[in-house]
């Protein structure tokens, strides 16, 4: 009997434990950043940001595909846009549609470098509800690809830039404008940019590209709006599984073909999961936005050292963003087979899209593949990839900046850490930096972030100069 005392003592101690400790992880406390409003032209990065859209910057992996005069289209009309900048900037086209201004300080000692990408994703016109670029308003929207990734980005820099330069502002720091024309297909244009940042030596105290933005409800029972500003983002593998077979006629196939062998090495991908990884950038996301979280979340957030079991099993069954942040991910995309109807193929080929946890590489990546897949039959090999990328400090001045502006920006929103689960070029700033931060400056519904990269993307016209608004706010920090 005295078994049965011991047992529940020691269960009343452990759930008083995990108890105390959720009733203490309460939020902790931030210093108050009072509103001020900004003054500014609204109307005029509203018409700029219209005539970006009308430049027809497709970027495609086939580069036959693209039109090059639709991006010097774009980049011509810039000094018509931001006419102070272009006066006060010195300007550099750099290979890979890669373009870079230079806003002298009155120091060169800790330049900020602020980012963006002019080039845009493909579209099925015919399933738009108004046309992709004609950058029409209706109903307090601009419509059209790349409103939200990411010409409003450079609209809102290039705007605030343009604004404060009217105003005789001038920074304490050099300011480097930096924009890539290839983003979207991974082009070379970041990545040369890093290089001229090498060859003359300069190493920035700040970076800042597109990543989070504030949004709701997208944390397990937080209410507020959160500002979420990505301190790392994962890296990405894409995988081919082949299988070869002898081919041969359809009326009399033999054991173990290639698509069914290949069905069987998805489905165990599909049940073996990475394991889950913690990631520095995930678990300041959970520490931070779990302190704000109803009772029954903080018990857990209070107390991973017993429930990451449940933290994993909640990635498991809900898939989505949640799971993206704490494990590397397996998405298959493509499978290509016969030719023909009647005909066993010679070769059949999967693909996967995998996105890398920090923890895990490419090599790592692949080992856990062949051993998931357990086939020879099966060769896997990889395709394109990159490594996940470094991780930003966030106790700096570099991270209390873009904090404390998008807090002054979205007055109440919880300014959080978290892992972006996307690529972006800023990863190549980390060879020469780890204060790079990514903050789309916007707030966006469920909605608006499902059209990225989707279908009839649009933007309130409030948040083409919410953007213009963070602008101002983190150059004059700067």
């Amino acid at each position: 009997m005295w078994i049965v005392y011991i047992a529940a003592a020691v269960l009343a101690l452990f759930l008083g434990v995990i108890s105390i400790r959720a009733a203490c992880f309460r939020p902790k406390k931030q210093t108050s950043v009072p509103y001020q409003d900004v003054t500014f032209d609204r109307q005029r990065p509203i018409d700029a940001l219209q005539q970006l859209i009308r430049c027809r910057t497709v970027s495609n992996v086939d580069p036959s595909k693209e039109d090059d005069d639709q991006f010097q289209k774009l980049i011509s009309l810039l000094p018509e846009l931001y006419p102070k900048v272009f006066d006060t900037c010195s300007v550099r086209q750099l290979p890979g549609r890669a373009l870079l201004l230079r806003w002298p300080g009155r120091d060169d000692a800790a330049p900020t470098i602020l980012m963006a990408h002019y080039d845009v994703v493909p579209v099925n016109e015919e399933e738009w509800t108004k046309p992709p670029f004609e950058g029409l308003i209706e109903d307090g929207h601009l419509w059209g690809r790349g409103t939200l990734d990411t010409k409003a980005t450079v609209n809102g820099i290039l705007s605030a830039a343009d604004h404060l330069i009217g105003q005789g502002f001038q920074p304490k720091n050099d300011i480097w404008f930096a924009f890539s024309g290839g983003e979207e297909v991974n082009g070379p244009g970041a990545d040369n940019i890093v290089d001229y940042f090498l060859r003359h030596d300069i190493h920035p105290a700040l970076v800042v590209d597109e990543g989070g933005a504030v949004v709701e409800n997208v944390f397990p029972g937080v209410k507020k709006p959160c500002g979420l500003i990505g301190i790392a983002e994962k890296g990405m593998m894409n995988a081919q599984y082949l299988v070869r077979s002898s081919g041969g006629h359809a009326s009399a196939p033999k054991p173990g073909g290639p698509i069914g062998t290949l069905a069987k090495a998805c489905v165990r991908l599909e049940k073996k999961p990475f394991k889950m990884r913690l990631s520095p950038p995930a678990r300041m996301m959970f520490e931070t936005l779990g302190r704000h979280s109803s009772f029954g979340y903080r018990i857990i957030f209070a107390n991973l050292w017993c429930f990451r079991w449940a933290i994993d099993l909640l990635g498991k069954l809900s898939g989505g963003e949640i799971d993206a942040l704490i494990r590397t991910t397996v998405a298959f995309t493509q499978m290509e087979g016969s030719t023909a109807r009647n005909v066993i193929p010679p070769e059949a080929r999967l693909v996967s899209n995998m996105r890398l946890a920090p923890g895990d590489t490419v090599q790592s990546a692949l080992g856990y593949l062949r051993k998931t897949v357990a086939n020879d039959r099966v060769e896997i090999t990889v395709l394109e990839s990159f490594e996940p990328s470094r991780i930003s400090q966030v106790n700096c001045p570099a991270w209390d900046k873009v904090a404390a502006t998008v807090s002054a920006t979205w007055p109440g929103c919880i300014v959080s850490p978290y892992l972006m689960v996307q690529c972006s070029d800023s990863r190549h700033y980390g060879r020469i930096s780890d204060h790079v931060y990514r903050f789309s400056a916007m707030d966006m519904t469920a909605q608006e972030r499902a059209s990225i990269h989707g279908n009839d993307e649009k933007i309130r016209l409030e948040s083409i100069n919410k953007a213009v608004e963070f602008y101002i706010r983190l150059i004059q920090k700067c």
